[in-house]
Formats: structure tokens, sequence, C-alpha cells
């Protein structure tokens, strides 16, 4: 199975002309009956081997950091990200495989923040300081990362990095902790700033055929909890409270999310938001008295509910673009189109 990132590869490395994979891209949207940026594709696997190769990084960076934390605890997260680095430059750069990419540049950066947040502080309290500078530290993995292997989910990594060092710097000015009002509010604003730059990169390749493409899917991926988490938190949902309206508000937001989805043909807004939604219709079910099967209900509920939405994603997707705009219709992916009769054979 080839990608529309191997295709534009291709073309750039002269394998083949750009009309023969505009023609390729036309032939298989034209056998599905629709968009080929409707499908939202995006490079996670390129066959069996990229998960037994991403099974052994796993247990290679475990044992390397544990080993390096036996010896000195604050080489541990260098140790990781120096032998993630390593094993980038073959499997990312050489080999381009997806899925080990992702894991290397997680640990990469991951390794990078932790040792840097381990300079100033026990990490089982972490504080305002340690945020900061885990923050910097990851951002700056994180570019530095990108600069030599443009893997798309490295973007996210530095935003998510961004959003760490704005909300230590929040905390560290209000003297308040992770789950207050301050925090909770510069979460929210972080959440909608990495929606708006996810839909930059979405709004510069709308036909999906580049790695901007990917770079905005892990965008949204990570904007989406980080919109619904902080109103989750300050209706007090998380603790328990709310009540049915509480769990009302949610719900409304989770199908605003879905609007919205359906408008960028994003379906990652809903999937990563989804746990929120669960939490809050359990919980309204409860409030009227259906503790005993809340859980299967709710199950049944969204489960229902979102395959619908699959089986009739373009058709609606189709309606939300038709009332919106000139000008942001023309920055949207392509919507449904009905297939082309075939002739009778």
């Amino acid at each position: 199975m080839f990608s529309q990132i191997d295709l534009q590869d291709a073309v750039a490395a002269g394998a083949i002309t750009a009309e023969s994979a505009d023609a390729l891209r036309s032939f298989v949207d034209e056998r599905r009956g629709l968009s080929g940026a409707d499908d939202e594709n995006f490079r996670l696997l390129t066959g069996f081997n990229d998960i037994f190769v991403n099974i052994a990084t796993i247990i290679l960076l475990v044992a390397v950091g544990w080993l390096a934390a036996l010896a000195v605890s604050l080489l541990a997260g260098v140790a990781v990200a120096a032998v993630a680095w390593g094993l980038a430059l073959f499997f990312t750069e050489k080999r381009r495989m997806a899925l080990p990419s992702i894991t290397l540049l997680i640990a990469f950066v991951g390794g990078i923040a932790f040792s840097a947040a381990q300079l100033v502080g026990d990490l089982s309290h972490p504080g305002p300081g340690m945020m900061i500078l885990a923050g910097f530290a990851g951002a700056g993995a994180a570019y530095v990362h990108w600069r030599r292997f443009q893997v798309p989910i490295t973007v996210a990594a530095g935003a998510a990095a961004g959003a760490l060092i704005l909300i230590g710097a929040v905390g560290d000015l209000t003297g308040r902790s992770i789950g207050t009002t301050p925090v909770l509010i510069v979460t929210l604003v972080s959440g909608v700033a990495i929606f708006l730059l996810a839909m930059r990169w979405d709004s510069s390749d709308p036909a999906r055929v580049t790695r901007r493409s990917d770079v905005a899917f892990w965008l949204h991926l990570l904007a989406s909890p980080m919109i619904v988490h902080p109103i989750f938190a300050l209706l007090g949902l998380d603790k328990g409270g709310g009540g049915p309206a509480g769990a009302i508000v949610i719900i409304a937001l989770y199908a605003l999310l879905g609007i919205a989805a359906l408008a960028i043909d994003r379906r990652a807004l809903l999937v990563s938001a989804l746990v929120y939604v669960l939490w809050a219709l359990g919980s309204l079910m409860q409030n009227f008295g259906k503790s005993g099967l809340n859980i299967a209900l709710t199950a049944l509920v969204i489960g229902s509910a979102l395959l619908t939405l699959s089986a009739f994603w373009h058709q609606a997707r189709r309606v939300v673009v038709a009332k919106l705009p000139d000008p942001i219709r023309r920055t949207l992916p392509p919507v449904y189109r009905q297939p082309t009769p075939q002739p009778a054979s």
C-alpha cells in the first residue's frame, strides 16, 4: 500500500511524473467514488515490519533508560534520547518507517524534557519551574528533530512543549497548581491556538497529498482534548460534580466538535475527545436512574452514533460545507463526489 506522501516522494525523486501521480490518484478516487482528501489518509504503518521494529525499539529504549537510571538517574533521559536519535538515523531517515519514527520522536523529545525537568526538582511533585524548563527543552528538541527528519508528529510535540511553557508560566505567576482555574484557562487557550495552527497547515494542502496534511492531523489530535478537558474540569465533572447541566454542556460541545470535524474533514477531533463525552453521557444516564446500565447504554448510544456518522460521513459533510461562506469552502478538502456511472459489461 502506498500513501500520498509516498507518491509525492516518488515524484520528487523522479521515479514517476507528477502527471502519472495525479492520474493514479484520480483512478483510485474514481473507483472509490469519493475524494482522496475525504479519506483522511495518514501514514502509520507501511507493513507488519513496522510493528515488529516498534516493539523491539520500545524494549531497547526501556532497557537503556533503566540501566542509565541505575548508574546516574540524571542520565536516563539523555541516554534514551541519544539512542532514539541514533536509531532514527536508520529507521526514519533511511528506512522511512512510520510507526517506529513516531516512537523514536516521542522518546527523543520526552527524554530531553525528562532530563531537563530532573535538574530542578522531584518529578513526583512537578512545579511550574520544572514545567517551564521541560517545555523549553522539549520544544528545542522537537525543533532539532524536525530540521533533520521532518516526522509529521514533531510539530505537535513542539506545540505541546510550548503549551507546557505557558501553563508553567501561568502557574508560576499566579502561584496555582495544575487543575486550578487559571491553569485550565491557559490550557483551553493553548488548545484553541493549536487548533488554529492545525487549520493553517490544513489550508496549505486542501487536497491532502503532502506531508503538511499529516502534520495537521497530529495537531488536531492534540488540540481536541486540550479544548474539552479544561471545560470538563471547570464544570467539576472530573470530580463527580457538575450534575446533568454540566454533562449536557460537554455533550453539546462534542456535537459542535462534530460539526467542525465534518467541515474540515478531521475525524481526529472526535476521537481524541471521545472519553469526555462517554463520561458525560454516562453521568447523565446515572442521574436519570440508569446507574446499573449506564456504561452499557453509554457505549451503545455513542457507538451507534459514531458508526452512523461514519456511514453517512460524506453526505453529512456535503450538507455542512454547503452552508459555509465561499472563502472558507475554498480552503477545505473537496467534498464527496458521486461515482461516475460505469458502462455495462
